[in-house]
């Protein structure tokens, strides 16, 4: 299979699964492998995160505008702003001190994957289950608390297979968030702490960037763009309508897939 063919399969994997409770990482590093696609100091994985990156700021570019707007005349605006803040502090400083850990040790571990896949949905179906009532239904309504929570979540995402997207999901329905309005501030806490990461990995990886590869990144990070726009409406909905069970359940179906084909000499 072309490098092009395999950069656009991989580009469009990064951009339906950022913003699903089923972690992105894991799905580009296992897909990755599965393609033979070769990413020496993971320089692709990189920029075509700025392609979902993008896409969430676009889809709530209204939302972005009048809150920075606000900030000097609306306390509403400094108030959310100062939550998302609250949320995504824990990322940052977790980040600062296991980024060189996690990459060189946990990304490299399909067991890890795995086990991170099935705890995960086994998790979410409890949660599902036993919740507490919802007692916020409007991502302005969320206290510092529940930020500060779902942000102590987020860290756990630094491990490859539980989901930035699933953790912080997962503990805001906890903290008291319904489920569609947890998903919305998931999103919001993502756009630093993406924005955040890409900016550390791409200072890393800058001087690696063969000119050679351009059309490959290129192509990976409009099709990431691309994927990111047409799934978060979607996925949205079926929170409304479903909740995360089917999520829950597709996470532990791959951790037992990954698991079998490590057993198998497959992986």
């Amino acid at each position: 299979m072309p490098p092009i063919v395999q950069a656009a399969i991989l580009g469009i994997v990064q951009g339906l699964t950022e913003f699903l409770p089923v972690s992105s990482t894991a799905h580009v590093l296992i897909g990755s492998r599965l393609l033979g696609y070769q990413d020496p100091g993971g320089v692709f994985a990189v920029m075509i995160q700025l392609g979902s990156i993008l896409a969430i700021m676009w889809l709530y570019r209204a939302k972005i505008l009048a809150v920075i707007g606000g900030l000097a005349t609306r306390p509403e605006s400094r108030r959310f702003a100062w939550t998302v803040v609250v949320a995504f502090l824990p990322a940052l400083v977790a980040g600062a001190f296991l980024a060189g850990y996690v990459k060189t040790v946990l990304y490299h571990s399909m067991a890890v994957m795995a086990a991170a896949f099935i705890i995960g949905g086994l998790v979410m179906l409890i949660v599902e289950r036993l919740r507490p009532p919802s007692t916020v239904h409007e991502v302005d309504r969320t206290s510092a608390a529940q930020a500060l929570a779902i942000g102590v979540g987020q860290v756990l995402a630094l491990i490859p297979g539980v989901s930035r997207s699933g953790s912080t999901m997962v503990v805001g329905m906890v903290a008291g968030l319904d489920r569609p309005t947890a998903a919305e501030f998931s999103f919001f806490v993502a756009m630093p702490t993406m924005a955040a990461a890409f900016v550390h990995d791409f200072l890393e990886v800058r001087s690696r960037i063969p000119v050679e590869r351009g059309l490959e990144i290129a192509i990976g990070f409009v099709m990431a763009f691309i994927a990111s726009l047409l799934v978060v409406k979607p996925f949205l909905s079926i929170v409304r309508r479903l909740g995360f069970a089917p999520f829950a359940a597709y996470r532990i179906i791959i951790g037992v897939g990954l698991l079998a084909a490590m057993a198998a000499g497959r992986l």
